[in-house]
C-alpha cells in the first residue's frame, strides 16, 4: 500500500486530511505533517523522517504538498532525491486530489502520480451561471 505524507504551511495538512476523511473515511498509512512559522526546511526534513518511521513498513511513499517551491516542497524534494525509485512528490494539493490518492493507494507510484495530476486539474472548475440559466430554459 502506498504510504502518503500530506504536508503544507501551518495547519493546512491536518485540515485537508480531516476534510478528506469526512468524505472518504479513515485514512490508512497517511500522516499529516505541519510546518510552523518558526521552523526551517531542515526541521521539516526531520518531521518527515519521523513520519516515515511512523508509517513503516513503507515500500513506496508519496508526498502531497500544498505549494510548488515552498518549504514543504523543498524538504520533500531532498528525501525524494535520495529515494527516486520509491518516493514521489506532487504539489498544489487540493481536496479532490487527496480523496483520489486515498482511493488509489493500492496503485504503484508510476500509476498514482499521473492519475493524481488529472484529478487535481479536474478539481478546478468554475460556475457558468449564464450556461446554467440557458439549461433551465
Amino acid at each position: 500500500m502506498l504510504a502518503i505524507i500530506v504536508t503544507g504551511h501551518g495547519e493546512f495538512a491536518r485540515g485537508i486530511l480531516q476534510s478528506a476523511e469526512m468524505i472518504f473515511g479513515k485514512a490508512r498509512k497517511v500522516v499529516a505533517v505541519t510546518l510552523a512559522g518558526n521552523e526551517s526546511v531542515e526541521d521539516l526534513v526531520n518531521h518527515y523522517q519521523a513520519a516515515i518511521q511512523q508509517l513503516q513498513p513503507v515500500s513506496e511513499l508519496l508526498f502531497l504538498v500544498d505549494l510548488w517551491g515552498g518549504s514543504p516542497f523543498n524538504a520533500a524534494r531532498q528525501l525524494v532525491a535520495r529515494h527516486p525509485e520509491n518516493y514521489g512528490l506532487v504539489a498544489v494539493l487540493n481536496l479532490p486530489m487527496l480523496i483520489e490518492a486515498l482511493a488509489i493507494q493500492k496503485q504503484p507510484l508510476a500509476v498514482a502520480i499521473p492519475h493524481l495530476e488529472q484529478a487535481a486539474q479536474g478539481g478546478v472548475r468554475h460556475l457558468d451561471v449564464s450556461q446554467e440559466m440557458n439549461d433551465e430554459n
